[in-house]
């Protein structure tokens, strides 16, 4: 009797004494990140059957169990994951949106400062003090563009070592996983299976590190062990073994760090749509969605004002009474040959329609039979085939000379706003007057006139600045006499208000001319005054020149403006609402698995209790025990 009396009281005693441990290391533990509560779970241990009926024979601990919650886990991993994605896609675009809407830094100011410079020329066209005026503002012009230009490398070399660290960080994280699945195979097995509840709470708090730099899945193994994979289902740790991620150079565009695996001796590249969530899915999703587009849309708009400007600058005459050239140097598009490609694989491409350039850059591919050109933002592509040219949004490949399953990746914009140069130093280079004049003689006796007249676009005509005479020889026909290409003709209908197009140069004549009228059309010497070719040059500014025609120059950087400001806020809202959704879920997790102080407090106080009681039993024990040896 007195022995069963003392198993019971001592299966009371280690018990309690175990819940006192369980609880003095919740208490211990309720600062430590990751940690979730534990609990001693007992059992009551088999009763022995006596003649009087079954008769207790104390308690006994089961195992520790650790409160957890797997399904807010999950759940909380997941949103933590994307939380830190807007995190780093929106601390990332506050860089871009600073820069492009800065009120005195942005593009706009220093292009309405241009415009204005050609007015005052246009006002004052042989004023070289004015002329000066209009180059220096080119320069500032090209400069801002430069500048914008280096800052947005700089986000983007930026966005590189960050991808560089997150891919450190990542791959160390996964190696502290695979340890402690090794560790927790050995601590199990050596415990008889019983849970290894604080190497559990280390590797959870792991895996959740880790889902703050990637979205990652696990799969718990049956040996206690959990795998974890990214992306599509690339493993990363698989037990006690790991896998490496590399950040590499892109294949098809070098200056950009992408992700690869690792394995064996070779690097497999990662889809970068298929990495999500965590501070590297956003970056990506950052560079992908918003910087190359700006980058690629600040160029458009540089490399459009070059050529625009350009084609009309070379229209006009300049002080020295030669036709205008280039005013600023045109960007070329840039063309890179992905690294898998035989070295002497190569292509020419060139912009054939300046006002169809979009933000996207192009795959130019070849299947062994036929080329495809395709748009990379949506995938949009050419009709396979084998002749050229090929074409699409004003991107024309000419030539091509490829192994089958290669590809060169066409960037039209990416280098404008880097590559925009002023062409002209000289003042009197500027091509301010019209090379020609028009004018009717005085003899004529009808009330036709003759307008100012316009030169055709590029290229210009060898005949521009010969010499027309325009002589009516009705009231309805005219004969035009020079030298070009199908002159000198006769018998021309008369059509009051049409184009007359010679040699190059476009005019009109209203009215009623009489026969023996005369028109005549010379160069234009001397002409230091005519500001007719400025007035087209300044009223470019709110002309429709690019997407095909339906923005200008500075509606164009207003979009480009607004959907980065659109999308930073979008970004700052999504973000602060992810942010306090995943506050709520772990609070819900806390509520289950955090360590309440003073629900632990009363506990010892409870097991205190007990393990005295327990005490008393065993004291009984031994003098009941004592009692009997007195009876012998």
């Amino acid at each position: 009797m007195g022995n069963s009396i003392l198993d019971v009281g001592y299966s009371g005693l280690l018990t309690s004494q175990n819940q006192l441990l369980t609880t003095s290391h919740n208490i211990s533990n309720a600062n430590t990140p990751g940690f979730n509560r534990q609990k001693l779970i007992l059992t009551t241990n088999t009763s022995q059957s006596t003649g009087a009926g079954f008769v207790g024979r104390g308690v006994s601990a089961a195992t520790v169990h650790r409160i957890f919650n797997q399904f807010l886990v999950s759940q909380s991993l997941q949103i933590q994951s994307q939380s830190q994605a807007l995190d780093s896609n929106y601390n990332e675009i506050k860089q871009l949106d600073n820069m492009l809407a800065e009120s005195t830094s942005g593009l706009s100011p220093t292009l309405q400062k241009f415009f204005t410079a050609i007015q005052d020329v246009a006002t004052n066209s042989s004023v070289i003090p004015s002329r000066q005026s209009m180059l220096s503002n080119a320069e500032a012009l090209v400069s801002r563009f430069h500048s914008m230009d280096q800052r947005i490398t700089q986000i983007k070399d930026g966005v590189n070592t960050q991808i560089t660290s997150a891919v450190a960080e990542i791959n160390s994280l996964a190696g502290q996983i695979s340890q402690i699945n090794q560790q927790i195979i050995w601590a199990e097995g050596a415990a008889g299976g019983h849970p290894a509840n604080d190497m559990l709470d280390q590797r959870d708090d792991l895996i959740n590190q880790l889902n703050k730099i990637i979205n990652t899945d696990t799969v718990r193994q049956t040996d206690g062990t959990v795998n974890v994979y990214v992306g599509s289902g690339q493993a990363l740790v698989v037990g006690a073994q790991t896998l490496s991620l590399q950040a590499m150079k892109s294949p098809d565009a070098p200056e950009k760090l992408t992700i690869g695996l690792m394995n064996g001796s070779s690097v497999i590249q990662l889809p970068e749509k298929q990495i999500s969530g965590g501070t590297l899915g956003g970056l990506l999703a950052f560079r992908n969605e918003s910087l190359d587009n700006a980058h690629n849309a600040l160029g458009r708009i540089a490399i459009n004002l070059a050529q625009t400007f350009n084609a009309q600058h070379q229209l006009g005459m300049d002080l020295n009474g030669d036709m205008g050239e280039a005013f600023f140097n045109l960007p070329s598009p840039k063309v890179i040959s992905a690294s898998t490609n035989n070295i002497a694989s190569n292509i020419t491409s060139q912009i054939t329609d300046y006002s169809a350039l979009t933000t996207s850059n192009y795959q130019f591919s070849y299947d062994g039979t036929n080329y495809t050109l395709t748009r990379l933002s949506d995938n949009t592509s050419t009709t396979p085939s084998n002749v050229f040219p090929i074409t699409l949004d004003g991107i024309t490949v000419s030539f091509a000379s490829m192994q089958a399953n290669e590809r060169f990746q066409i960037q039209p914009t990416v280098n404008g706003a880097k590559d925009i140069a002023v062409n002209i130093t000289d003042t009197t280079k500027i091509a301010a007057a019209a090379p020609n004049r028009t004018s009717a003689a005085l003899t004529n006796t009808g009330t036709g006139t003759i307008s100012a007249g316009s030169v055709n676009p590029l290229p210009l005509d060898t005949n521009l600045q010969q010499p027309l005479t325009i002589t009516f020889t009705a009231p309805g026909t005219f004969d035009v006499a020079g030298i070009g290409t199908g002159l000198p003709v006769t018998g021309q209908a008369y059509s009051s208000g049409a184009d007359i197009s010679f040699n190059g140069f476009t005019f009109q004549i209203s009215g009623s001319p009489s026969a023996g009228d005369v028109f005549t059309i010379t160069p234009n010497n001397s002409g230091v005054s005519d500001n007719r070719n400025i007035l087209q040059l300044g009223a470019l500014q709110s002309t429709n020149t690019i997407q095909n025609g339906t923005a200008t120059y500075q509606s164009a950087y207003g979009q480009l403006v607004s959907e980065i400001g659109n999308k930073t806020r979008e970004l700052e809202v999504t973000s602060k609402a992810q942010a306090n959704l995943l506050i709520q879920t772990q609070n819900s997790i806390q509520s289950i698995s955090g360590v309440n102080l003073d629900e632990e407090a009363a506990n010892l106080l409870r097991f205190q209790q007990v393990y005295q009681a327990s005490s008393k039993v065993i004291e009984l024990s031994k003098t009941l025990f004592d009692s009997i040896l007195r009876f012998g």
